[in-house]
């Protein structure tokens, strides 16, 4: 009735009122949304293949005697938990645990104090400060089988750059890679050095958003320096800390290639990880079962560490 009294009175009623919409508006949104899902399926595809079916093939692994025989014959016994009796069980679980934890708390407070560090040089302009950046990421850019090999190498204990340094100032050679009592300080030495680019890189995005009119108001009230780091730096690069320290994380737990190459889980079990546990017993005694049962346990840390995270994170609601 008031569509009819709008035309009475001259009145052109809105387009799609009394719940119509004009066909070709119809015709565009559905084409958007053909457009919008021809994004989204490739997208979609790849993170089935490569992340969702291997996470679900490795947690069924777990529960099944997957050996070399299996890839002839096709079967795998259910065996239920026995897998994971067994890597639990194991006399390397408790110190391949403790290691991970040393080795990824070492590494992420390493990496993310350097780099917040180097971040916030760079921040201030000066020359070549775009050109000592670019050669800041070539850690970051390299192969990590290159990368330990060459640390390898610097930490060789007789004829090693590091330890001819030490020499040169009178200092004792250290058994970076062949003593227990370092060689777990080695390999996070080194995963510092690889982790740097990448935390430089993202933190010193986050500064960049920063407002400089920010630092110019604490400047007038005399928060300069260190008040300055504390009160605008740090609160504004918040949720970019957050990013940094998380990927970090679920990084670093899986690190596989340095610890190989430096140690290969050694001396005397000294860098053993949860991770170089889950490749020795699948690769090396071809106990797949056991291997997935210890990348699981991984996953489920990781998933811990998400959980809380997003916890201690969230938002309240208004």
């Amino acid at each position: 009735m008031s569509v009819i009294q709008e035309h009475v009175n001259g009145v052109s009623p809105p387009a799609g009122a009394g719940g119509t919409e004009p066909p070709a508006r119809r015709k565009r949104l559905r084409r958007d949304d053909v457009v919008k899902f021809m994004f989204i399926v490739p997208a979609a595809i790849y993170v089935v293949l490569f992340f969702g079916y291997p996470v679900v093939k490795n947690i069924v692994m777990g529960f099944q005697d997957y050996t070399t025989q299996t890839f002839f014959t096709g079967e795998a016994p259910w065996v239920g938990l026995t897998n994971y009796v067994t890597a639990m069980s194991s006399q390397l679980f408790v110190p391949a645990l403790w290691n991970t934890a040393v080795f990824t708390f070492g590494s992420i407070a390493g990496q993310f104090a350097i780099g917040l560090a180097l971040a916030v040089f760079f921040h201030r302009k000066f020359p070549l400060s775009s050109f000592l950046r670019a050669i800041l990421l070539l850690p970051w850019l390299l192969p990590l089988i290159v990368a330990s090999a060459t640390w390898r190498s610097i930490m060789d204990l007789d004829g090693g750059v590091l330890n001819r340094a030490l020499g040169a100032v009178g200092l004792d050679a250290i058994p970076w890679l062949t003593n227990p009592d370092y060689a777990l300080l080695a390999v996070i030495l080194v995963n510092i050095w690889v982790g740097i680019p990448f935390n430089v890189t993202i933190l010193y995005g986050g500064l960049q958003e920063i407002p400089e009119e920010q630092y110019e108001a604490a400047a007038l009230d005399g928060a300069t320096g260190w008040k300055a780091f504390w009160h605008i730096t740090l609160p504004n690069l918040k949720g970019v800390i957050s990013v940094v320290l998380v990927l970090g994380v679920v990084y670093t737990l899986k690190v596989i290639d340095i610890i190989l190459g430096l140690t290969n889980g050694g001396p005397a079990n000294a860098t053993q990880t949860i991770a170089i546990r889950s490749y020795q017993s699948s690769f090396v005694d071809f106990e797949f079962g056991v291997g997935a049962a210890f990348s699981n346990v991984l996953i489920l840390i990781s998933l811990v560490f998400a959980l809380v995270y997003l916890r201690t994170t969230r938002r309240p609601a208004n």
